[in-house]
């Protein structure tokens, strides 16, 4: 049996429910099961990738209980996740027991896979009207855990206010998760870490806490989290995905490279994996082999996929490093259909017109890009590091002038960019200031931008220190 992660899915109970199942089904026997077990244990199949028994596990509950909520929930959950909301209806229709909260809540899912966001709330707070004292907390937790899966994290803070703390780990992984939500990514680490010290074995707890570093920016203790997650389990695709997605923050493609391979062979037919083994192969110069991979990326991406934009952008990357301006500009004009992002479209755009030269072009676009942006200083830094990696230096350092004089003094970013074109032209004195702010203001762009010239071990906040040291 394999091992889930989920307590109860691992627990003995549960095992000897399985066994039970399935020595029934393998010897033709009937199957003496309520509806509830014979749901558990299509969850449980479907959880491992065994879809056609849990086909077979929910249907017989439905054969046996035609109006039981527990499959008919199974049911609701499998069509929202086709995006089939009317097949949902349909299904919801079908339940007899409509006095359990589990009616509610599919009711409620249902309404939040349609954005029916606030009628939803209205509906469960009318609802929440009938529920008895002693099932507040139940109702609370269930309707901010719903909130939280539908990525509403305001609302899932709104409904856990009225709940009672509790130290459960239940209580605490929601609250994790909500926190994660509101971008609280320091006070969400901070749980999980409380979680991992009551649960060291828990890959769940490690993935999320690499996670939560990774969108922290923590891209090094991103990718020790993920380890200790593949030491418990090799073969744990989020966990292999997590490593890759650190090790490529931090600039290592060829190892990405390596993990982003794994995922993929665990997980054939995601096409992020593949789109960023093509991206860890431009970084790596491999243009002919990243080609390769971008479209085999193109050609299994749904026509609805997130990916599709970004996959088209790295392939307009990859013709232009072939000095392929016209198939270049193709891959662009796709990215364009998929992108909402038009913003990141028109500077991609100038990057490739100005690396074939054509400036006067790359001027349209990136001014375009500027005035269309809601982030113009930001849009403008990287603006002015495509000028820099298309070898325009003094370009690149002017610009770089004029974007310090308009950002907030505060401002974290183009430090390192800026120390890099200083070293490059010669300007060693400028170059140590700009060094010394980089390091004191962002210590991860300085291992983007400066990490090849400084030797292994030595960490991105010390780079300055260590120049002087040598000095």
């Amino acid at each position: 049996m394999k091992e889930t992660g989920d307590e109860y899915f691992d627990s003995e109970e549960f095992r000897e429910l399985l066994a039970e199942y399935e020595d029934a089904v393998n010897m033709g026997m009937p199957v003496f099961m309520d509806a509830d077990e014979l749901s558990d244990i299509a969850d449980y199949y479907q959880m491992t990738e065994r879809f056609d028994e849990a086909d077979e596990a929910i249907n017989l509950a439905l054969s046996l209980s035609p109006g039981a909520i527990a499959p008919l929930t199974y049911k609701i959950h499998e069509a929202l996740w086709n995006g089939n909301t009317e097949q949902a209806k349909e299904y919801l229709a079908q339940i007899t027991e409509t006095d359990e909260p589990d009616y509610v809540y599919d009711k409620a899912e249902i309404m939040l896979a349609e954005e029916r966001v606030e009628e939803a709330d209205r509906y469960l707070r009318e609802e929440f009207k009938k529920v008895p004292p002693e099932e507040y907390q139940d109702y609370v937790i269930d309707v901010a855990n719903i909130y939280a899966d539908y990525n509403y994290p305001e609302k899932a803070m709104q409904w856990m206010t009225r709940a009672k703390q509790e130290d459960s780990p239940e209580f605490k992984e929601l609250l994790a998760r909500t926190l994660f939500g509101l971008g609280k990514y320091k006070d969400s680490e901070k749980l999980w870490g409380e979680l991992i010290d009551t649960d060291p074995y828990s890959k769940h707890y490690w993935n999320a806490l690499a996670s939560t570093q990774l969108m922290n920016e923590d891209y090094s203790g991103s990718v020790e989290s993920s380890e200790y997650a593949i030491a418990i389990d090799p073969n744990d695709a989020e966990s292999l995905l997590s490593k890759a997605n650190g090790l490529y923050r931090l600039g290592n493609y060829e190892e990405a490279l390596d993990y982003f391979q794994r995922y993929s062979e665990h997980v054939p037919d995601d096409e992020y994996g593949w789109l960023y083994q093509g991206t860890c192969l431009i970084n790596l110069e491999r243009i002919d082999e990243a080609l390769v991979i971008l479209h085999k990326a193109a050609d299994m991406a749904p026509h609805d996929s997130e990916c599709l934009s970004d996959i088209f952008q790295e392939l307009a990357f990859a013709y232009s490093e072939k000095s392929d301006e016209k198939k270049a500009l193709e891959m662009l004009d796709l990215a364009d259909i998929y992108d909402s992002d038009k913003v990141q479209t028109l500077v991609v755009r100038g990057h490739i017109l100005l690396s074939a030269g054509d400036v006067k072009e790359a001027q349209h676009y990136f001014r375009q890009a500027v005035v269309m942006s809601d982030n113009p200083h930001q849009t403008l830094l990287r603006i002015i590091v495509s000028v820099y990696d298309n070898h325009y230096l003094d370009a690149a350092y002017h610009l770089f002038k004029k974007y310090f004089r308009v950002v907030d003094s505060e401002c974290a970013n183009g430090y390192a960019y800026m120390a890099l074109c200083c070293y490059d032209l010669k300007r060693y004195d400028e170059f140590l200031s700009y060094l010394k702010e980089a390091c004191r203001r962002n210590p991860n762009e300085c291992k983007t931008a400066l990490s090849h010239l400084f030797p292994e071990g030595v960490e991105p906040d010390e780079y300055y220190q260590y120049i002087k040291n040598r000095m």
